[in-house]
């Protein structure tokens, strides 16, 4: 094979990959996108975690990584965790003005700006990571973001998955409706509306702060993420009881921001190289995910006695009743929140019959 041909197929390589050869080839290398740039493109990426959390902080990481290897070093992001560049909130409007280039968030936590944004996360009693990835790919879903996020010069992308959430640690047991009433709960996105019209108090705080307010009584239970993410920031060492299903988050999507100027400065292979390094990250996450949250939950039980509980179905009923009327209500005066919303319930009303045939039924079958 000629030199030339072998530069051909490397770039392909580097622009086709699957999942699993992305992750785990050595034939990553796109010589020819270093040889069109004569100094490295030096980009910075902040993020809303912990530096290598166990789920998003590590999505954020291998993004970089893996955008750095594709491009053979024609590009190189840096990563800075929450607080060392920017605060965890602020990831958006860094992106927005350039002072970063890329960031790595959650959509929902941009709701005061977009109220439509929360879609892009998840909402309660939603659509399952599998569906969520079908609406945004094949629904509609990335047209309507990527028009929400355009006056604010950002383009979004699926950048990691967490997978479907737990509903949080809590100090007391809940074993009525009237229980939720009068804790303060951190707890994230359209969830925490649900739960005020219930008297729970919700509180906004991020990842890093969460262990010292659980442990100062701030507040009376915290949801986060599933076990592996939950149980690496501590929350077993203070409470026992571990509350799911997490109706709040059916679906846990990371959002890799890129700064629309800086992509549109790069050259076509490496912006392809961007999208890619981000849409390879949503499937491996959630493969991480899945098998990491599955061996953490043992390990909680096992070793650090904490107890699994359900909602009972009374609580879940009227947590779902309520869900229905905030969802309404908050995309009542927002334009582009209603149009999303609407998107969105059309795509989970016509997925839900093979979802429950293909993932519920299957797994009663299994016993």
């Amino acid at each position: 094979m000629t030199k030339k041909k072998e530069q051909m197929l490397t770039r392909r390589q580097a622009l086709g990959l699957t999942a699993g050869a992305v992750a785990g080839s050595a034939a990553l290398t796109a010589p020819a996108l270093a040889e069109k740039t004569a100094t490295v493109i030096e980009w910075r990426m902040v993020t809303s975690w912990p530096k290598n959390l166990p789920g998003p902080g590590m999505s954020a990481q291998r993004i970089c990584d893996r955008i750095n290897t594709m491009s053979d070093g024609a590009m190189r992001v840096r990563l800075f965790a929450a607080g060392e560049l920017v605060p965890a909130f602020e990831v958006f409007d860094t992106v927005s003005s350039g002072t970063a280039q890329m960031g790595h968030s959650a959509a929902m936590y941009w709701a005061g700006k977009m109220p439509g944004s929360v879609f892009f996360t998840t909402v309660p009693f939603g659509l399952l990571p599998q569906e969520h990835t079908a609406w945004v790919d094949q629904m509609g879903g990335q047209e309507l973001w990527d028009e929400l996020y355009a006056p604010f010069g950002v383009k979004p992308f699926m950048g990691g998955n967490s997978g479907p959430t737990m509903a949080g640690w809590y100090r007391d047991p809940v074993e009525t409706l009237d229980d939720l009433n009068g804790r303060k709960l951190r707890i994230a996105g359209l969830g925490g509306e649900i739960m005020r019209k219930h008297g729970v108090t919700p509180v906004s705080i991020p990842s890093s702060e969460m262990y010292t307010s659980l442990q100062t009584g701030v507040v009376d239970g915290v949801e986060f993420l599933g076990p592996w993410s939950d149980s690496s920031l501590g929350f077993q060492k203070l409470v026992k009881h571990y509350y799911g299903p997490g109706f709040n988050k059916p679906n846990g999507t990371g959002e890799a921001l890129v700064n629309a100027v800086a992509l549109e400065g790069l050259s076509k292979d490496l912006q392809a190289v961007v999208a890619e390094a981000c849409r390879v990250e949503a499937d491996v996450a959630l493969a991480e995910a899945n098998a990491q949250n599955a061996a953490s939950l043992k390990l909680l039980q096992e070793e650090h006695g904490v107890v699994v509980r359900e909602f009972p179905e009374e609580v879940l009923a009227a947590l779902r009743v309520t869900s229905a009327e905030v969802l309404d209500e908050y995309t009542q005066d927002d334009k582009a929140a209603r149009e999303i919303y609407e998107n969105y319930m059309t795509a989970q009303e016509t997925l839900a019959g093979w979802s429950t045939l293909s993932l519920g039924e299957n797994i009663a079958a299994r016993g």
